[in-house]
Protein backbone atom coordinates (compact mmCIF):
# COMPACT_ATOMS: atom_id res chain seq x y z
CA UNK A 1 0.00 0.00 0.00
CA UNK A 2 1.19 3.39 -0.83
CA UNK A 3 1.77 5.88 1.86
CA UNK A 4 -0.48 9.15 1.50
CA UNK A 5 0.17 12.12 4.12
CA UNK A 6 -2.29 14.76 3.60
CA UNK A 7 -1.58 17.99 5.75
CA UNK A 8 -4.40 19.53 6.98
CA UNK A 9 -7.73 18.63 7.81
CA UNK A 10 -10.25 20.90 6.35
CA UNK A 11 -12.94 19.86 3.81
CA UNK A 12 -10.55 19.73 1.23
CA UNK A 13 -8.12 17.52 3.12
CA UNK A 14 -10.40 14.95 4.56
CA UNK A 15 -12.30 14.41 0.93
CA UNK A 16 -9.12 13.85 -0.71
CA UNK A 17 -8.73 11.38 2.53
CA UNK A 18 -11.59 9.88 1.81
CA UNK A 19 -11.07 9.07 -1.73
CA UNK A 20 -7.64 7.58 -1.84
CA UNK A 21 -8.51 5.57 1.33
CA UNK A 22 -11.42 4.09 -0.54
CA UNK A 23 -8.91 3.04 -3.24
CA UNK A 24 -6.54 1.29 -1.38
CA UNK A 25 -4.14 4.26 -0.19
CA UNK A 26 -2.71 4.13 3.46
CA UNK A 27 -4.00 7.75 4.51
CA UNK A 28 -2.89 9.89 7.37
CA UNK A 29 -4.24 13.36 8.23
CA UNK A 30 -2.23 15.37 9.84
CA UNK A 31 -3.83 18.23 11.69
CA UNK A 32 -2.16 21.24 13.59
CA UNK A 33 -4.98 22.12 15.83
CA UNK A 34 -6.51 19.96 18.46
CA UNK A 35 -9.41 18.61 16.29
CA UNK A 36 -9.96 18.56 12.65
CA UNK A 37 -12.04 20.63 10.33
CA UNK A 38 -9.65 23.56 9.91
CA UNK A 39 -11.88 26.60 9.48
CA UNK A 40 -14.97 24.47 10.21
CA UNK A 41 -14.32 23.74 13.99
CA UNK A 42 -16.70 24.39 16.42
CA UNK A 43 -16.30 26.67 19.56
CA UNK A 44 -18.07 25.49 23.01
CA UNK A 45 -18.44 27.46 26.25
CA UNK A 46 -21.03 28.55 28.98
CA UNK A 47 -23.31 25.61 27.09
CA UNK A 48 -23.14 28.09 23.68
CA UNK A 49 -21.65 26.19 20.46
CA UNK A 50 -20.52 27.93 17.59
CA UNK A 51 -19.54 27.49 13.98
CA UNK A 52 -15.74 29.25 13.88
CA UNK A 53 -15.57 30.04 10.48
CA UNK A 54 -18.53 28.40 7.67
CA UNK A 55 -21.96 29.22 8.33
CA UNK A 56 -23.56 28.96 4.72
CA UNK A 57 -24.67 25.81 3.30
CA UNK A 58 -25.16 26.63 -0.01
CA UNK A 59 -25.09 23.75 -3.35
CA UNK A 60 -26.55 20.80 -1.37
CA UNK A 61 -26.01 18.97 -4.88
CA UNK A 62 -22.71 19.36 -4.18
CA UNK A 63 -22.33 17.54 -0.39
CA UNK A 64 -24.76 14.82 -1.67
CA UNK A 65 -23.27 13.68 -4.43
CA UNK A 66 -19.76 13.57 -2.60
CA UNK A 67 -21.39 11.13 -0.29
CA UNK A 68 -23.40 8.91 -2.87
CA UNK A 69 -20.00 8.22 -4.20
CA UNK A 70 -19.50 6.01 -1.48
CA UNK A 71 -22.82 4.35 -1.20
CA UNK A 72 -24.07 7.04 1.49
CA UNK A 73 -26.35 10.08 2.10
CA UNK A 74 -26.04 12.84 3.64
CA UNK A 75 -28.95 11.89 5.39
CA UNK A 76 -27.06 9.36 7.50
CA UNK A 77 -25.07 11.75 8.95
CA UNK A 78 -26.99 14.86 9.63
CA UNK A 79 -30.36 16.46 9.27
CA UNK A 80 -31.00 19.56 6.82
CA UNK A 81 -33.57 22.04 6.96
CA UNK A 82 -33.87 24.62 4.20
CA UNK A 83 -34.17 28.29 5.70
CA UNK A 84 -37.20 30.09 4.90
CA UNK A 85 -36.79 33.19 4.86
CA UNK A 86 -33.44 32.42 3.34
CA UNK A 87 -31.99 35.45 5.32
CA UNK A 88 -33.54 39.39 6.08
CA UNK A 89 -30.96 42.03 4.73
CA UNK A 90 -31.36 45.33 6.63
CA UNK A 91 -30.82 48.34 4.30
CA UNK A 92 -32.35 50.96 7.09
CA UNK A 93 -34.37 50.96 9.99
CA UNK A 94 -37.35 51.38 7.93
CA UNK A 95 -36.33 48.89 5.29
CA UNK A 96 -36.00 45.29 6.35
CA UNK A 97 -36.18 42.77 3.44
CA UNK A 98 -36.84 38.91 4.14
CA UNK A 99 -35.31 36.66 0.97
CA UNK A 100 -37.99 34.23 0.49
CA UNK A 101 -37.29 30.31 -0.53
CA UNK A 102 -40.36 29.80 -2.59
CA UNK A 103 -39.56 30.96 -6.02
CA UNK A 104 -42.96 32.52 -6.73
CA UNK A 105 -42.69 34.70 -3.27
CA UNK A 106 -39.15 35.45 -4.53
CA UNK A 107 -41.00 36.82 -7.98
CA UNK A 108 -43.71 39.10 -5.78
CA UNK A 109 -40.71 40.13 -3.63
CA UNK A 110 -38.89 41.74 -6.76
CA UNK A 111 -42.05 43.08 -7.98
CA UNK A 112 -42.48 44.95 -5.15
CA UNK A 113 -38.84 46.55 -5.24
CA UNK A 114 -39.62 47.47 -9.16
CA UNK A 115 -42.57 46.50 -11.45
CA UNK A 116 -41.75 44.24 -14.04
CA UNK A 117 -38.76 43.56 -12.75
CA UNK A 118 -40.37 39.30 -11.90
CA UNK A 119 -40.10 38.57 -15.81
CA UNK A 120 -36.57 39.58 -15.90
CA UNK A 121 -36.03 37.56 -12.50
CA UNK A 122 -36.93 34.45 -14.46
CA UNK A 123 -34.50 35.43 -17.18
CA UNK A 124 -31.67 35.87 -14.79
CA UNK A 125 -32.48 32.77 -13.44
CA UNK A 126 -32.75 30.19 -16.14
CA UNK A 127 -29.00 31.82 -17.28
CA UNK A 128 -27.38 31.67 -14.22
CA UNK A 129 -28.95 27.83 -14.40
CA UNK A 130 -26.59 27.17 -17.14
CA UNK A 131 -23.60 28.04 -15.94
CA UNK A 132 -24.32 26.61 -12.45
CA UNK A 133 -24.79 23.10 -14.54
CA UNK A 134 -21.97 23.67 -16.44
CA UNK A 135 -19.83 25.32 -13.38
CA UNK A 136 -20.78 23.09 -11.02
CA UNK A 137 -20.83 19.93 -12.87
CA UNK A 138 -17.97 20.57 -15.26
CA UNK A 139 -15.50 23.11 -15.11
CA UNK A 140 -14.76 22.99 -11.21
CA UNK A 141 -13.57 19.15 -11.39
CA UNK A 142 -11.07 20.32 -13.76
CA UNK A 143 -7.30 19.75 -11.94
CA UNK A 144 -6.58 23.24 -14.35
CA UNK A 145 -3.40 22.24 -15.25
CA UNK A 146 -3.82 22.20 -18.96
CA UNK A 147 -5.64 24.29 -21.72
CA UNK A 148 -7.19 20.82 -22.99
CA UNK A 149 -8.84 20.33 -20.36
CA UNK A 150 -11.75 22.74 -21.39
CA UNK A 151 -11.57 21.58 -24.59
CA UNK A 152 -15.10 20.02 -24.28
CA UNK A 153 -18.04 20.57 -26.98
CA UNK A 154 -20.46 21.77 -24.69
CA UNK A 155 -18.04 24.63 -22.93
CA UNK A 156 -16.83 25.28 -26.09
CA UNK A 157 -20.22 26.11 -27.27
CA UNK A 158 -21.54 27.51 -24.43
CA UNK A 159 -18.85 30.01 -23.86
CA UNK A 160 -20.52 32.62 -24.85
CA UNK A 161 -23.52 32.00 -22.33
CA UNK A 162 -21.21 31.67 -19.80
CA UNK A 163 -20.01 34.97 -19.47
CA UNK A 164 -17.09 34.84 -18.95
CA UNK A 165 -15.49 38.28 -20.24
CA UNK A 166 -18.52 40.32 -18.88
CA UNK A 167 -18.52 41.75 -15.38
CA UNK A 168 -21.60 40.28 -12.96
CA UNK A 169 -21.91 43.92 -12.28
CA UNK A 170 -22.50 44.95 -16.03
CA UNK A 171 -24.49 41.56 -16.27
CA UNK A 172 -27.14 42.68 -13.52
CA UNK A 173 -27.59 46.50 -14.40
CA UNK A 174 -28.95 45.57 -18.08
CA UNK A 175 -31.48 43.62 -16.28
CA UNK A 176 -32.60 45.68 -13.21
CA UNK A 177 -32.58 49.18 -12.32
CA UNK A 178 -33.40 49.08 -8.34
CA UNK A 179 -30.48 49.67 -5.86
CA UNK A 180 -31.85 47.19 -3.43
CA UNK A 181 -32.35 44.42 -6.08
CA UNK A 182 -28.66 45.18 -7.32
CA UNK A 183 -27.39 44.87 -3.71
CA UNK A 184 -29.32 41.17 -3.26
CA UNK A 185 -27.64 39.79 -6.65
CA UNK A 186 -23.96 41.55 -6.13
CA UNK A 187 -23.71 39.95 -2.94
CA UNK A 188 -22.70 36.64 -2.67
CA UNK A 189 -19.51 37.54 -5.06
CA UNK A 190 -18.39 40.00 -2.31
CA UNK A 191 -16.47 37.59 -0.75
CA UNK A 192 -14.77 35.99 -4.22
CA UNK A 193 -12.00 38.53 -3.85
CA UNK A 194 -12.98 41.77 -6.60
CA UNK A 195 -15.18 44.52 -7.07
CA UNK A 196 -18.63 43.02 -8.72
CA UNK A 197 -17.55 45.14 -11.95
CA UNK A 198 -14.17 42.97 -12.08
CA UNK A 199 -16.06 39.71 -11.39
CA UNK A 200 -16.87 37.52 -14.23
CA UNK A 201 -20.61 37.49 -14.71
CA UNK A 202 -19.88 33.27 -14.30
CA UNK A 203 -20.69 33.68 -11.36
CA UNK A 204 -24.42 34.46 -11.35
CA UNK A 205 -24.06 30.94 -10.83
CA UNK A 206 -24.20 31.59 -7.31
CA UNK A 207 -27.13 33.99 -7.56
CA UNK A 208 -28.91 30.24 -8.95
CA UNK A 209 -27.72 28.68 -5.57
CA UNK A 210 -28.57 31.51 -3.71
CA UNK A 211 -32.04 31.83 -4.70
CA UNK A 212 -33.15 28.45 -6.03
CA UNK A 213 -31.21 25.57 -4.62
CA UNK A 214 -31.82 27.52 -1.09
CA UNK A 215 -30.18 28.13 1.95
CA UNK A 216 -30.15 25.02 4.00
CA UNK A 217 -28.86 24.31 7.80
CA UNK A 218 -27.77 21.03 9.02
CA UNK A 219 -29.40 20.52 12.76
CA UNK A 220 -26.26 21.39 15.39
CA UNK A 221 -24.21 23.24 12.63
CA UNK A 222 -21.97 23.35 10.07
CA UNK A 223 -19.25 21.48 12.29
CA UNK A 224 -21.76 18.25 11.52
CA UNK A 225 -20.20 17.92 7.94
CA UNK A 226 -16.89 17.64 9.40
CA UNK A 227 -18.29 15.18 11.81
CA UNK A 228 -19.51 13.24 9.06
CA UNK A 229 -16.71 13.45 7.16
CA UNK A 230 -14.68 12.62 9.74
CA UNK A 231 -16.46 9.39 10.23
CA UNK A 232 -16.34 8.41 6.69
CA UNK A 233 -12.55 8.56 7.41
CA UNK A 234 -12.50 6.38 9.86
CA UNK A 235 -14.98 4.23 8.31
CA UNK A 236 -12.01 3.74 5.36
CA UNK A 237 -9.28 3.50 7.43
CA UNK A 238 -8.07 6.95 7.22
CA UNK A 239 -5.87 7.96 10.16
CA UNK A 240 -6.37 11.46 11.86
CA UNK A 241 -3.26 12.57 13.80
CA UNK A 242 -4.30 16.21 15.77
CA UNK A 243 -1.72 18.32 17.12
CA UNK A 244 0.66 17.67 14.47
CA UNK A 245 2.09 21.09 13.58
CA UNK A 246 4.33 20.24 10.63
CA UNK A 247 7.28 21.85 10.16
CA UNK A 248 9.21 20.74 6.82
CA UNK A 249 8.86 18.46 4.13
CA UNK A 250 11.79 16.34 3.61
CA UNK A 251 13.06 15.82 -0.27
CA UNK A 252 15.10 13.20 -1.69
CA UNK A 253 15.99 13.21 -5.15
CA UNK A 254 12.93 14.95 -6.42
CA UNK A 255 10.26 13.35 -4.09
CA UNK A 256 9.07 14.06 -0.57
CA UNK A 257 10.09 11.33 1.61
CA UNK A 258 8.71 11.56 4.91
CA UNK A 259 6.66 14.56 6.53
CA UNK A 260 8.30 16.33 9.55
CA UNK A 261 6.09 17.33 12.63
CA UNK A 262 7.01 19.20 16.20
CA UNK A 263 6.36 15.58 17.48
CA UNK A 264 7.46 12.91 14.82
CA UNK A 265 8.27 12.08 11.74
CA UNK A 266 5.96 10.13 9.03
CA UNK A 267 7.03 8.36 5.84
CA UNK A 268 4.93 9.47 2.82
CA UNK A 269 5.21 8.09 -0.83
CA UNK A 270 3.08 10.77 -2.04
CA UNK A 271 2.51 14.23 0.07
CA UNK A 272 -0.81 16.13 -0.35
CA UNK A 273 -0.95 19.69 0.85
CA UNK A 274 -4.53 20.39 2.56
CA UNK A 275 -2.77 23.34 4.54
CA UNK A 276 -2.52 26.66 3.35
CA UNK A 277 -0.84 26.77 0.00
CA UNK A 278 1.79 29.58 0.34
CA UNK A 279 2.44 28.71 3.68
CA UNK A 280 3.66 24.79 2.53
CA UNK A 281 5.48 26.40 -0.52
CA UNK A 282 7.42 28.66 1.36
CA UNK A 283 8.20 27.57 4.97
CA UNK A 284 8.07 24.08 4.66
CA UNK A 285 9.80 23.39 1.29
CA UNK A 286 13.47 24.55 0.94
CA UNK A 287 14.56 27.13 -1.85
CA UNK A 288 15.11 24.56 -4.48
CA UNK A 289 11.40 22.98 -4.12
CA UNK A 290 9.79 25.96 -4.38
CA UNK A 291 6.98 25.96 -7.05
CA UNK A 292 6.70 30.22 -6.57
CA UNK A 293 8.75 33.02 -5.60
CA UNK A 294 7.99 35.33 -2.90
CA UNK A 295 7.51 38.17 -5.09
CA UNK A 296 4.78 35.66 -7.20
CA UNK A 297 2.74 35.09 -3.39
CA UNK A 298 2.93 38.83 -2.99
CA UNK A 299 0.92 39.38 -5.98
CA UNK A 300 -1.40 36.93 -6.08
CA UNK A 301 -5.37 38.85 -5.01
CA UNK A 302 -6.85 37.41 -1.96
CA UNK A 303 -10.19 37.18 -0.99
CA UNK A 304 -11.08 38.63 2.09
CA UNK A 305 -10.14 38.31 5.54
CA UNK A 306 -12.89 38.81 8.52
CA UNK A 307 -13.25 40.30 11.92
CA UNK A 308 -15.66 37.92 13.82
CA UNK A 309 -17.60 37.95 17.10
CA UNK A 310 -19.11 35.07 18.74
CA UNK A 311 -21.22 36.25 21.25
CA UNK A 312 -23.52 34.71 23.92
CA UNK A 313 -26.60 36.29 24.94
CA UNK A 314 -28.60 35.54 28.20
CA UNK A 315 -32.17 36.57 26.78
CA UNK A 316 -34.23 35.99 23.64
CA UNK A 317 -33.87 38.06 20.78
CA UNK A 318 -35.95 39.69 18.47
CA UNK A 319 -36.35 41.37 14.27
CA UNK A 320 -33.38 38.56 13.86
CA UNK A 321 -33.23 35.68 11.23
CA UNK A 322 -30.98 32.85 11.45
CA UNK A 323 -28.97 34.96 8.20
CA UNK A 324 -29.01 38.40 8.59
CA UNK A 325 -26.94 41.09 6.48
CA UNK A 326 -26.57 44.69 7.48
CA UNK A 327 -26.46 46.72 4.05
CA UNK A 328 -27.15 49.79 6.29
CA UNK A 329 -24.10 51.45 4.86
CA UNK A 330 -22.85 51.80 1.01
CA UNK A 331 -22.14 48.25 -0.38
CA UNK A 332 -19.70 50.15 -3.09
CA UNK A 333 -17.60 51.81 -0.48
CA UNK A 334 -16.86 48.91 1.73
CA UNK A 335 -16.06 46.79 -1.29
CA UNK A 336 -13.33 49.33 -2.54
CA UNK A 337 -12.15 49.38 1.08
CA UNK A 338 -11.25 45.73 0.97
CA UNK A 339 -10.36 45.24 -2.91
CA UNK A 340 -8.82 48.44 -4.20
CA UNK A 341 -7.81 50.90 -1.28
CA UNK A 342 -6.76 48.46 1.67
CA UNK A 343 -7.78 49.49 5.04
CA UNK A 344 -10.18 49.20 8.00
CA UNK A 345 -13.32 49.85 6.86
CA UNK A 346 -15.15 53.22 7.99
CA UNK A 347 -18.70 51.66 7.91
CA UNK A 348 -18.81 48.13 7.13
CA UNK A 349 -21.30 46.14 6.23
CA UNK A 350 -21.85 43.06 8.53
CA UNK A 351 -23.21 39.69 9.27
CA UNK A 352 -25.16 38.05 11.43
CA UNK A 353 -25.67 34.77 12.09
CA UNK A 354 -28.44 33.57 14.93
CA UNK A 355 -28.40 29.38 14.63
CA UNK A 356 -29.93 29.16 18.36
CA UNK A 357 -33.09 31.14 16.30
CA UNK A 358 -33.03 27.61 14.38
CA UNK A 359 -31.51 25.13 16.62
CA UNK A 360 -31.67 24.64 20.06
CA UNK A 361 -29.01 22.46 20.78
CA UNK A 362 -26.67 25.61 20.19
CA UNK A 363 -27.20 27.66 23.19
CA UNK A 364 -29.13 27.37 27.20
CA UNK A 365 -32.88 27.65 27.00
CA UNK A 366 -33.70 31.19 27.29
CA UNK A 367 -30.28 32.44 25.30
CA UNK A 368 -29.14 32.87 21.62
CA UNK A 369 -25.52 32.94 20.41
CA UNK A 370 -24.83 35.25 17.57
CA UNK A 371 -21.59 35.26 15.19
CA UNK A 372 -20.70 38.64 13.56
CA UNK A 373 -18.60 38.95 10.68
CA UNK A 374 -17.16 41.84 8.61
CA UNK A 375 -15.16 41.11 5.83
CA UNK A 376 -11.78 43.10 5.75
CA UNK A 377 -8.83 43.27 3.54
CA UNK A 378 -6.26 40.80 4.44
CA UNK A 379 -2.77 41.80 6.09
CA UNK A 380 -3.98 44.63 8.00
CA UNK A 381 -2.64 45.79 11.39
CA UNK A 382 -4.90 43.31 13.91
CA UNK A 383 -5.34 44.38 17.79
CA UNK A 384 -7.30 44.67 20.08
CA UNK A 385 -8.19 48.37 20.50
CA UNK A 386 -9.00 48.02 16.80
CA UNK A 387 -11.17 44.77 16.92
CA UNK A 388 -13.13 46.60 20.00
CA UNK A 389 -13.65 50.04 18.18
CA UNK A 390 -15.76 48.01 15.78
CA UNK A 391 -17.56 45.54 18.20
CA UNK A 392 -19.19 48.91 19.22
CA UNK A 393 -19.63 50.26 15.99
CA UNK A 394 -21.42 47.10 15.03
CA UNK A 395 -23.33 46.40 17.72
CA UNK A 396 -24.77 50.09 18.47
CA UNK A 397 -25.60 49.54 14.94
CA UNK A 398 -27.30 46.64 15.10
CA UNK A 399 -29.49 47.84 18.52
CA UNK A 400 -30.38 50.45 16.29
CA UNK A 401 -31.36 48.59 13.70
CA UNK A 402 -32.97 45.89 15.83
CA UNK A 403 -34.58 48.08 17.88
CA UNK A 404 -33.48 46.15 21.35
CA UNK A 405 -30.56 46.35 23.42
CA UNK A 406 -27.99 43.74 23.35
CA UNK A 407 -24.68 44.85 24.58
CA UNK A 408 -25.88 44.00 28.38
CA UNK A 409 -27.24 41.04 27.96
CA UNK A 410 -23.06 39.72 26.49
CA UNK A 411 -22.44 37.07 29.24
CA UNK A 412 -19.60 35.22 26.70
CA UNK A 413 -17.71 36.82 23.95
CA UNK A 414 -15.08 35.79 21.82
CA UNK A 415 -13.23 37.69 18.65
CA UNK A 416 -11.10 36.22 15.89
CA UNK A 417 -9.49 37.96 13.52
CA UNK A 418 -5.94 38.32 10.88
CA UNK A 419 -3.43 37.07 13.90
CA UNK A 420 -5.46 34.51 15.17
CA UNK A 421 -6.07 32.73 11.34
CA UNK A 422 -2.42 33.16 10.72
CA UNK A 423 -1.75 31.71 14.20
CA UNK A 424 -4.20 28.75 13.71
CA UNK A 425 -4.04 28.00 9.92
CA UNK A 426 -0.90 30.12 8.70
CA UNK A 427 -3.39 31.56 6.76
CA UNK A 428 -1.14 34.00 4.20
CA UNK A 429 -1.91 37.72 5.06
CA UNK A 430 -4.55 35.99 7.59
CA UNK A 431 -6.75 35.54 4.36
CA UNK A 432 -10.24 33.74 5.54
CA UNK A 433 -11.47 32.39 2.28
CA UNK A 434 -8.26 31.62 0.10
CA UNK A 435 -7.39 33.27 -3.29
CA UNK A 436 -9.61 35.36 -5.08
CA UNK A 437 -11.93 34.45 -7.94
CA UNK A 438 -10.85 36.96 -10.83
CA UNK A 439 -10.71 35.90 -14.47
CA UNK A 440 -6.40 35.97 -14.24
CA UNK A 441 -6.77 33.80 -11.22
CA UNK A 442 -8.89 30.93 -12.74
CA UNK A 443 -8.39 27.44 -13.99
CA UNK A 444 -4.75 26.95 -14.91
CA UNK A 445 -3.88 30.57 -13.64
CA UNK A 446 -4.41 29.19 -10.17
CA UNK A 447 -1.47 28.01 -7.84
CA UNK A 448 -0.98 24.79 -9.68
CA UNK A 449 -2.60 21.25 -8.17
CA UNK A 450 0.46 19.68 -8.67
CA UNK A 451 4.34 20.56 -7.85
CA UNK A 452 6.32 20.94 -11.01
CA UNK A 453 9.44 20.01 -8.90
CA UNK A 454 8.77 17.14 -6.63
CA UNK A 455 6.93 14.23 -8.22
CA UNK A 456 4.85 13.20 -5.88
CA UNK A 457 3.53 16.72 -4.34
CA UNK A 458 -0.06 17.76 -4.73
CA UNK A 459 -1.56 20.75 -3.00
CA UNK A 460 -5.45 20.98 -2.24
CA UNK A 461 -7.86 23.85 -0.60
CA UNK A 462 -9.10 27.09 -1.24
CA UNK A 463 -5.69 28.37 -2.94
CA UNK A 464 -5.67 26.38 -5.29
CA UNK A 465 -8.62 24.99 -7.86
CA UNK A 466 -11.51 25.30 -7.78
CA UNK A 467 -11.14 28.23 -5.09
CA UNK A 468 -12.89 29.65 -2.04
CA UNK A 469 -16.20 27.94 -0.54
CA UNK A 470 -16.96 25.04 1.39
CA UNK A 471 -18.49 23.24 -1.85
CA UNK A 472 -15.37 24.00 -3.99
CA UNK A 473 -12.91 23.09 -1.15
CA UNK A 474 -15.02 19.43 -1.24
CA UNK A 475 -14.89 19.37 -5.18
CA UNK A 476 -11.07 20.41 -5.21
CA UNK A 477 -10.45 17.08 -2.25
CA UNK A 478 -11.84 15.22 -5.24
CA UNK A 479 -10.02 16.40 -8.05
CA UNK A 480 -6.65 16.03 -6.56
CA UNK A 481 -7.44 12.63 -5.22
CA UNK A 482 -8.36 11.87 -8.57
CA UNK A 483 -5.40 13.05 -10.25
CA UNK A 484 -3.01 10.96 -7.78
CA UNK A 485 -4.41 7.76 -8.63
CA UNK A 486 -4.34 8.79 -12.20
CA UNK A 487 -0.60 9.41 -12.12
CA UNK A 488 -0.07 6.68 -9.66
CA UNK A 489 -1.36 3.95 -11.47
CA UNK A 490 0.01 5.02 -14.65
CA UNK A 491 3.68 5.47 -12.75
CA UNK A 492 3.56 1.40 -11.55
CA UNK A 493 2.35 0.41 -15.37
CA UNK A 494 5.86 2.03 -16.34
CA UNK A 495 7.68 0.43 -13.69
CA UNK A 496 6.54 -2.87 -14.21
CA UNK A 497 7.04 -2.21 -18.05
Amino acid sequence: MQKVVVIGSGFAGLTSAICLADEGYDVTVLEKNAAPGGRARKFCEQGFTFDMGPSWYWMPDVFERFFQKFGKSVSQYYNLQRLDPSYRVFFDQNEIVDVPADTDDLSALFESMEPGSSKNLHKFLKQAKYKYEVGINDLVYKPGRSLLEFADLRVLKGLFKLDLLQPISKHIRKLFRNKRIIQLLEFPVLFLGAMPKQTPALYSLMNYADLKLGTWYPKGGMHKIIEALVSLAYEKGVKIECGQDVIKIIVREGLAKSVLTRSGLFEADIVVGGADYRHIDQKLLGPAYRQYSKKYWDTRKLAPSSLIFYLGINKKLKNLEHHNLFFDEDFQTHAKEIYETPKWPENPLFYVSVTSKTDDSVAPEGCENLFILIPIAPGMEDNEEIREKYYQLVMNRMEKLTKQSIQTHVTLKKSYCINDFKKDYNAFKGNAYGLANTLRQTAILKPSMKSNKIKNLYYTGQLTVPGPGVPPAIISGQVVAREIQKEFSLTKSKQLA
